[in-house]
């Protein structure tokens, strides 16, 4: 098999990152008014404002998604990461978030953080194995329902690395 490319936004595969989004909040959650509208209007969303959306590709298929966008406080916030079905447990998840935490790092950001859910352990393991940790969810913080954790990585020691 060969290896999975991460790659950055191109406007014909926009359709992807709305599918598998989608299909994953949809079979987890449910697809919320916010989510839709970032969903179907990425450009809008997140790229006019200076966000990124990295999509990752195995054998020329794209099979993933994820987006970094500035939040209201100036940070970078990694959002809407999906990965299809059939591909899912291969490493994708894990090389698309390495991918967007080097990304946010070159984009100038101190921190990148994320919300997620605790009835997701798979994930949430996946965030603390590349150095997020829990941090307190605040009364602005509710963006999403499904939200019931936060989670902050400093990006300091990402660019000192490389």
């Amino acid at each position: 098999m060969s290896p999975i490319e991460i790659l950055d936004y191109r406007p014909e595969w926009r359709h992807y990152f709305e599918q598998f989004n989608k299909a994953w909040l949809e079979e987890y959650f449910s697809v919320e008014p916010i989510d839709r509208w970032v969903l179907e209007n990425p450009e809008e969303a997140i790229l006019k404002g200076g966000g990124q959306i990295l999509f990752a590709r195995l054998e020329g298929r794209i099979i993933g998604a994820v987006a970094l966008q500035y939040n209201q406080d100036g940070a970078l916030e990694l959002i809407k990461m999906a990965v299809d079905k059939p591909y899912r447990g291969q490493g994708a998840g894990t090389k698309l978030c390495r991918a967007a935490i080097r990304k946010a790092a070159e984009m100038g950001a101190t921190k990148l953080i994320l919300y997620s859910q605790t009835k997701l352990p798979a994930a949430i393991a996946v965030y603390r194995k590349l150095g997020f940790r829990e941090i307190p969810l605040e009364a602005n913080d509710f963006s999403y329902e499904r939200a019931n954790i936060k989670m902050e990585l400093e990006l300091e020691a990402v660019r000192r690395t490389g």
